[in-house]
């Protein structure tokens, strides 16, 4: 989802200028004016280093008003796979999962209608390369799926958008086929595997991919600069290999240093070092993505954003710090990714830009252009008559083609799942879906259309009306 957070930010042109602090805070100060800045509801943020929880806090409230401590259970999205990614490697380093074997040969039952998807490895679904495709799966049904199983079976009508390793391309499907590998390999259910082999050996107590077992309060979206709370999308998170971590500040505090090579290790070093290393054709690993900052060490990281929930996790090698910032909210601006920014930056001694703006500034301009686009509805049906009686008599077809501009904003708007899709790299988006935290850009659409098209009526009224007038004189 992150994709297309930036893409939504991209078509608005919209880039905050936050100005630099005047001394170097504390971790907390930082995290405390954060919260102010961003207008976020509540977040919570654990800092690593090496073996050690440099700093571990909540700030805010989440959406029932309950304070938001390093304790509080956040949808991790797709923060996930990297979660997903280290079960596969315990059995790999087992010998009951091989890396670089087919998956249909490790997974009984597992077809595709192409033939092609008989030679996806295990490592192809791990650094997304596999070929599956948002655009050439049914990603409806798989979110309708009631188990890993069902929605491997739902993978059978589905072909390849490209040869297996040849492409990288981000695909939920991959990670949920590779729990449903676990499950198969592991011989238990995937939530409970990553109990018992995952988070227990961590103490990762608080963590799980069961609402039943963690349950976290509803997320919260943005709409004009209120939060206003919704429950998750419903769909295919209970279980779910590429999204479906509820965890806590706390346990990501342990989670992030045996990333770093500290503490307990459920692998061994070179399958740790595998997953945070690219693929031969991308930056990403296996769960993780390599970043290449201009002005700051390489990252390991993976960002994870859902309808509600949004998270960051990053590794910075060289220094031995890790991160991990999360909310239960989401909008048109990813303050997350901000945040985590100004601590990078905190860790290497420099001053940090004060995050935020980015959401007040895109939804302040969203919503003047909604008002602005009421203002012409209104002002459109006031001098539609004044109009028409200058479009009295004159060609239909000069008429229509002046009428014509006036629907393309409802064009845009019955093309705007599509359009998003395609700015997304082809990623399966739902009205539903555009209900959530874009919210903001569909309220705009959707008035600009209303208002483009109430305009044309009264215009066609109003000319008809007029015409029918001046035949009336005639024939007098």
């Amino acid at each position: 989802m992150r994709a297309m957070i930036v893409v939504l930010a991209a078509v608005l042109g919209l880039t905050s200028s936050p100005a630099a602090a005047a001394s170097t805070p504390s971790f907390d100060e930082y995290l405390s004016s954060a919260l102010e800045s961003t207008g976020l509801p509540g977040f919570s943020v654990v800092v690593t280093r090496g073996g050690e929880v440099v700093h571990a806090a909540g700030y805010g409230q989440d959406s029932t008003g309950r304070p938001v401590t390093a304790d509080t259970p956040v949808r991790v999205a797709s923060v996930s796979k990297s979660f997903t990614a280290m079960a596969v490697m315990t059995l790999v380093d087992a010998g009951r999962i091989a890396l670089d074997r087919p998956v249909a040969e490790q997974l009984p039952g597992f077809t595709m209608a192409d033939p092609r998807a008989q030679r996806i490895t295990v490592r192809q679904l791990l650094n997304q390369t596999s070929g599956l495709s948002d655009t050439t799966v049914d990603i409806g049904s798989l979110e309708e799926a009631g188990s890993l199983a069902d929605h491997a079976a739902r993978l059978r009508t589905g072909s390849l958008a490209a040869d297996p390793g040849t492409r990288w391309e981000y695909c939920n499907a991959n990670y949920d086929l590779a729990a449903r590998l676990v499950e198969v390999a592991g011989g238990q259910d995937f939530g409970d595997y990553l109990q018992q082999h995952v988070f227990a050996p961590l103490g990762m107590r608080s963590s799980a991919v069961s609402d039943d077992v963690v349950p976290p309060a509803d997320g919260q979206i943005s709409v004009f600069g209120a939060w206003v709370p919704r429950a998750e999308l419903p769909g295919f998170l209970d279980g779910s290999g590429s999204g479906g971590v509820i965890t806590t500040a706390a346990d990501m505090g342990r989670w992030l240093i045996a990333q770093s090579g500290a503490g307990p290790q459920l692998v061994g070093p070179d399958s740790l070092r595998l997953m945070h290393s690219p693929s031969a054709v991308s930056d990403y690993g296996m769960g993780w993505s390599v970043e290449h900052p201009e002005s700051s060490p390489e990252l390991v990281m993976h960002s994870g954003n859902l309808f509600t929930h949004t998270a960051v996790q990053a590794l910075v090698p060289e220094t031995g710090y890790g991160f991990a910032v999360m909310t239960g909210s989401a909008s048109l601006h990813d303050s997350t990714y901000d945040i985590l920014t100004g601590l990078i930056a905190l860790s290497e001694g420099t001053t940090p830009a004060v995050p935020g703006g980015g959401r007040q500034q895109t939804e302040l301009v969203l919503g003047a252009v909604t008002v602005g686009a009421v203002a012409a509805g209104v002002l459109g049906a006031v001098r539609a008559r004044r109009w028409a009686a200058r479009r009295a008599g004159r060609s239909a077809w000069g008429t229509g083609l002046r009428l014509l501009p006036l629907l393309v904003p409802l064009a845009v708007f019955a093309a705007y799942p599509d359009l998003v899709s395609l700015l997304s790299n082809g990623r399966t988006i739902t009205w539903a879906q555009l209900t959530y935290f874009p919210l903001p850009l569909t309220i705009t659409l959707l008035v600009a259309a209303l208002a483009g098209v109430s305009t044309a009526l009264f215009r066609v009224v109003n000319l008809r009306r007029a015409g029918r007038d001046r035949a009336l004189g005639v024939a007098r």
